[in-house]
């Protein structure tokens, strides 16, 4: 009996490994999540078995874990995969047309997946530089890597970068809308508890100063949830975006820009990508080295 050897992540030094341990990304993740929900069956799921509702600060944490595992994680990024499979295996139901849904039914879990791809080639362009056209195949090629990873099958998702813009454009036109969770992850007036996340001290004075932080983060929390998600996906959606809130994405992103770049190894990446890039020789003087060598075709 032949043995087939795990998936594997992607390697040190690509384009992911630029970005998704990048404190960036926790910008750019409320995009990806409210595209994802937009898809019916996928907000079915959510609705029904999630604990968005009453734990979403943990069930953040939780995701983030498992996505930096599957880029940095090395050889455990297969059993990562594994467990967030045998997670979703219990994941169905009815969605609100009463059709029948699972969580690992191939067109659905493509799709969560799918989604990181446009929403990192689009938000990059505010919160980092756009990518080059070698980067963006790049980057795509090390998505669908993540995605075998995860147990996704070459045949459910588009092999190639110029296959996945029409498969893209069918599920908006065809499928995604404005769910309610969608509705509930952009509400002004969500109830959204208190983080309970680090010290003691620090959640005790969160909480305390919660009901006067509250209005203020579910507002930025929308901001960046429509601006970073793809015009195109916006406007299937039916989700508005003004000129006047593009010039202040425009805005935050030249901040952005100028200042997470020089910020320390140890406040620019979350935990284990700082690790994982120090052990691959990434980070510190080495990096800097490298940097000043380059001249053209940096990664974000």
């Amino acid at each position: 009996m032949s043995h087939v050897a795990a998936p594997s992540p992607p390697p040190p030094g690509g384009v992911l490994w630029s970005v998704v341990g990048d404190v960036r990304e926790l910008l750019m993740l409320p995009a990806a999540l409210a595209l994802q929900v937009a898809h019916p069956a996928v907000a079915a799921g959510v609705d029904e078995h999630s604990v968005f509702r009453t734990d979403p600060w943990g069930r953040g944490e939780r995701s983030l874990h498992s996505l930096q595992l599957w880029v940095y994680g090395g050889e455990e990024a297969a059993r990562e995969g594994q467990r967030v499979r045998r997670l979703h295996r219990s994941v169905q139901g009815t969605d609100p047309y009463g059709r029948t849904y699972h969580a690992l039914s191939p067109d659905y879990y493509a799709w969560v997946h799918a989604t990181g791809f446009p929403v990192f080639q689009h938000a990059l362009h505010y919160l980092a530089r756009p990518l080059t056209e070698a980067q963006e195949r790049r980057l795509y090629a090390e998505w669908l890597q993540v995605g075998r990873v995860l147990g996704i099958r070459e045949r459910d998702m588009p092999p190639t970068i110029e296959a996945f813009w029409p498969y893209f454009r069918r599920v908006l036109a065809d499928e995604v809308e404005e769910t309610a969770v969608l509705r509930e992850l952009i509400a002004l007036d969500a109830p959204v508890p208190p983080p309970g996340l680090g010290p003691l001290p620090v959640r005790a004075l969160l909480g305390t100063l919660w009901p006067a932080l509250l209005p203020s983060f579910v507002r930025i929390r929308r901001f960046l949830t429509i601006g970073l998600m793809p015009p195109e996906a916006r406007a299937a959606i039916g989700l508005d975006w003004t000129d006047r809130q593009e010039r202040a994405l425009v805005r935050l992103g030249r901040v952005v820009r100028a200042v997470v770049p020089v910020l320390p190894d140890r406040l620019r990446y979350l935990p284990l990508a700082r690790e994982a890039r120090r052990a691959a020789g990434l980070s510190g003087p080495a990096r800097r080295a490298r940097r000043r060598r380059r001249t053209s075709g940096r990664c974000p």
